[in-house]
């Protein structure tokens, strides 16, 4: 989800600075709504450090392909999302994104401020919508499949649609951008038939592994309905 350079210049990007300090917004009351009920501030730390390795890790180690006005990444957003919580969660991709970019993409630092919105409010999105379809008697190591590509397929959606829109609102609505994004939308939303896949096998994982899942590194409500 990487949007290329040039596909938003100039005076432009002071939207992306807007749109990013709304990201950060939504980081911070999710940092907080953690700290009040998902371990402290200790544990939301040691989660944010976990959390900003394995994004480095997913955006610089796992295989990447650039199609049409961005690059599709396997980010397992809903498995973070589901292993760490959300403030974790948001603290490591917007921080995993910065280091990778400080040390191995300087190019990309321009266009932090839209990749950091693009990661960002889908994550918002989907930890609203996990309160509707993950009932509160539910740990999440039970969740379904169906639960699973819900989460799954509402955070790479929201992530295609702001591609979409940076790149409308970069180029305009030619017939050659059209295609790129689309070219874009249909590789990555590819990721929607891997990642209910592994979110359930890590959880798997986890509850079958339930003595070293427990505690602060891992979101409470992994093993503990809220």
């Amino acid at each position: 989800m990487h949007i290329e350079p040039g596909v938003v210049e100039g005076t432009k990007l002071l939207l992306s600075y807007a749109t990013a300090a709304t990201a950060f917004g939504l980081t911070s009351k999710l940092a907080l709504d953690s700290v009040r009920n998902n371990g402290g501030a200790a544990a939301l730390a040691l989660r944010s450090l976990l959390t900003t390795a394995l994004v480095f890790c997913f955006f610089e180690v796992f295989p990447h392909q650039a199609v049409g006005v961005s690059e599709v990444h396997l980010i397992l957003g809903s498995t973070l999302f589901l292993l760490f919580g959300a403030g974790a969660t948001a603290i490591g991709l917007a921080a995993g994104l910065l280091l990778q970019g400080l040390f191995f993409a300087q190019f990309d630092l321009p266009q932090y401020g839209m990749n950091v919105t693009t990661l960002l409010v889908p994550l918002w999105g989907i930890s609203e919508l996990a309160k509707r379809i993950l009932p509160a008697r539910t740990a999440y190591v039970d969740t379904s499949y169906k639960q699973a590509l819900m989460l799954s397929t509402a955070y790479q959606g929201g992530i295609v649609a702001w591609v979409a829109f940076w790149a409308f609102y970069g180029h305009g609505f030619s017939l050659d951008n059209a295609s790129a994004v689309g070219s874009f939308g249909v590789a990555y939303m590819s990721v929607i038939l891997i990642e209910p896949l592994i979110d359930l096998g890590v959880l798997a994982g986890a509850k079958a592994l339930a003595r070293y899942s427990k505690g602060p590194l891992f979101n409470v409500r992994l093993h503990q309905p809220a």
